[in-house]
């Protein structure tokens, strides 16, 4: 049976938790050994594995059907090279389709759960077997979807770095980050443990879980709390920030912490660490900008959007 189109079809996966398991023992017999010896249940690990490579095998005939496939794995991401023209289909957690969104520049994203027993699926609207329907209906312009901001870090090198969820800027490893920041008219030194700057799409993420600590503290303290704003619209032209752990000093200040920035006020982020100051997107330390003493970082709204079929 021939393919309906000769539309490019980008089938991102990733691996599961038991590839990795393999990876590090070399076998699935020493990686058995190593869980059950701690007590563990080994068999969710195969159940998940299992389900997980049903659903590339299901997906992958589906889509052989529909157009020109290819497979790209997570972690040749930031190097795959997308075309204007491809369609992608991300068969996730919502992770891996945030991943994605920010390597693509409008490609419409497709996000299939692969089993939906165990993930919630925010970004996953779709289960494998709807791909037969939904596809040729995004070939056809029919189908609605959701645009998606992001945000974009860009050093004085010119080197760029784009997020879907969260930029992370501070130290490598569980050290003090030392900076200065400046948003609008203010300016000040910090040692930190980062800045987190999060957008619409991933204020119920990274930066939830930072309102959440902060609410606890305040509440223990006798204060009352509530996080100041509902979560962010996807499409906002905001993004919001926050400082984690300021410590004020004779040289360091804890003013500027929280806020939000606009197209008209980015962040300028210059970095004061000799070393391991980095910069990384939506979880990723792998794919990370260096960020040590005199680079200066700007950061504000991308001028791409994601677009999330729905």
């Amino acid at each position: 049976m021939g393919r309906a189109t000769d539309n490019k079809l980008i089938l991102v996966i990733r691996r599961t938790r038991l590839d990795d398991l393999i990876a590090r023992f070399n076998s699935e017999h020493q990686a058995r050994f190593y869980i059950e010896h701690l007590g563990a249940d080994f068999s969710d690990y195969v159940r998940e594995h299992q389900c997980y490579y049903a659903a590339v095998s299901r997906c992958q005939a589906i889509l052989a059907t529909l157009g020109r496939v290819q497979i790209v794995q997570r972690e040749f991401l930031p190097t795959f090279m997308f075309n204007s023209d491809d369609y992608v289909v991300v068969l996730g957690q919502d992770g891996l389709v945030a991943n994605t969104l920010k390597y693509l520049s409008g490609q419409p994203v497709i996000g299939v759960n692969p089993d939906p027993t165990r993930w919630d699926g925010v970004l996953l609207p779709f289960e494998v077997d709807d791909l037969e329907t939904v596809l040729p209906s995004v070939f056809r312009g029919g189908r609605p979807h959701r645009t998606v901001t992001m945000a974009k870090a860009v050093l004085n090198d010119g080197q760029v770095l784009y997020a879907v969820n969260d930029l992370f800027i501070g130290p490598k490893t569980h050290t003090s980050a030392r900076y200065s920041i400046t948003v609008g008219e203010k300016s000040e030194n910090h040692s930190s443990s980062g800045i987190i700057v999060s957008t619409g799409l991933g204020s119920t993420g990274w930066l939830r879980s930072i309102l959440a600590g902060a609410a606890g503290v305040s509440t223990f303290l006798g204060n009352s709390f509530n996080p100041p704003f509902d979560p962010v619209p996807w499409d906002s032209g905001d993004l919001i920030f926050t400082v984690r752990e300021p410590f004020l000093s004779k040289t360091t200040s804890a003013s500027l912490v929280f806020g939000m920035l606009t197209p008209e006020s980015p962040m300028i982020v210059t970095s004061f660490m000799p070393e391991n100051g980095v910069i990384f997107s939506d979880g990723i330390e792998t794919d990370y900008l260096a960020f040590s003493s005199g680079t200066r970082a700007t950061i504000t709204v991308a001028e791409k959007k994601g677009t999330l079929v729905v």
